[in-house]
């Protein structure tokens, strides 16, 4: 009877710590590099997946508005539910690492978003919480969008990633043989997925 128990007790105890565990608590940051489309991409992904997703908070510059109106041609951003801060709002959960959001992807990152990351200035809610993602230890994805690279980016990447941040620049495959330019984008976020944890279906090398 009792060897029946525990194995009752460790066969469904792992399961309800699994369910706990996957929700994901999500910031993103959508800074003023062109690639605007990445941003909504991912959030559409979001959206698909909130079964694994428990919060999603969002930090967008004014920069970044203006660079989605130019190359989306239209203000969706307003239309995304999922809870704005405003970039100097210090009060934002994610402003500190006891709210225990285990990721923030910033997307496209700017190189002037990476260049205050990798020198630990926090001078605004973008920077102050990806300095809080690295000094917990959690999981902070760089989607960088400049061409070409100068050797201070370079630098400021290996900084990141000796931080235990993650570079995962903009740069699309072709082996999937995207046919829009929203698939060409997908193949992109569709690692950042894979990166956060998250489950997907998705296009994989040497799959039908």
């Amino acid at each position: 009877m009792y060897s029946t128990l525990f194995l009752s007790l460790n066969f469904n105890l792992p399961i309800l710590v699994h369910n706990s565990i996957m929700k994901k608590k999500i910031v993103v940051a959508i800074t003023g590099a062109s690639g605007a489309i990445y941003a909504k991409l991912l959030l559409e992904k979001f959206r698909a997946l909130n079964s694994q997703i428990a919060e999603v908070g969002i930090v967008m510059s004014d920069n970044a508005k203006q660079v989605w109106q130019v190359e989306l041609d239209n203000e969706d951003y307003k239309n995304i539910p999922f809870q704005f801060y405003d970039k100097h709002d210090f009060t934002a959960p994610f402003a500190s690492g006891s709210a225990k959001f285990d990721t923030m992807v910033v997307v496209p990152c700017s190189m002037g978003t990476l260049g205050r990351i990798a020198g630990g200035i926090s001078d605004d809610l973008v920077t102050r919480a990806a300095d809080v993602i690295l000094k917990e230890r959690r999981k902070l994805i760089l989607v960088a969008r400049d061409t070409p690279f100068n050797f201070i980016h370079i630098r400021n990447m290996q900084t990141v990633t000796e931080a235990g941040g993650i570079i995962c620049p903009a740069i699309p495959s072709f082996y999937s043989k995207p046919q829009t330019i929203e698939e060409l984008a997908m193949t992109v976020v569709n690692r950042v997925i894979d990166l956060i944890g998250l489950e997907s279906e998705s296009y994989r090398w040497g799959g039908e």
